[in-house]
């Protein structure tokens, strides 16, 4: 089974990814916005008990409506876990170079930034996610 690790900022938190992800995409939500300061995130989606911390310590926080865990020391953003679910969204730019294969955009109903490029870009999420698979096309 593939094993990666990712840090934090400044490496005082190591986080054990077994696997592969569920599945990738970047997310333009108004909460993901506020959270990153950013106009859009990539977030990979693995099962939450493929996510171990095995150094450091997470704490948690919630700006808006998603739990997330970041470093207690630098505040780098790593984890969140989706409520409800038994899946974990790991921050894509902590994972290693070439790995973040994103598969589609959602809640672009909210986008500040629209990206133009081949992936379906829906306009909140799609029907695996319990959405309509209703597209925007920019």
């Amino acid at each position: 089974m593939k094993t990666t690790e990712i840090s934090c900022l400044c490496g005082a938190v190591k986080v054990q990814l077994n696997g592969e992800p569920v599945t990738q995409f970047y997310c333009h939500c108004d909460d993901c916005q506020a959270a990153s300061g950013g106009a859009y995130i990539g977030i990979a989606i693995y099962p939450s008990d493929a996510v171990t911390v095995t150094q450091g310590e997470l704490t948690a926080w919630t700006l808006k409506t998603l739990p997330r865990q970041r470093c207690a020391i630098c505040g780098t953003h790593m984890i969140a876990q989706v409520p409800g679910l038994a899946e974990c969204g790991v921050m894509a730019n902590l994972l290693p170079t070439g790995t973040f294969k994103p598969e589609f955009h959602i809640q672009c109903q909210y986008a500040v930034l629209p990206v133009k490029d081949n992936l379906p870009h829906f306009k909140s999420f799609p029907a695996s996610f319990g959405g309509s698979d209703e597209i925007i096309n920019w």
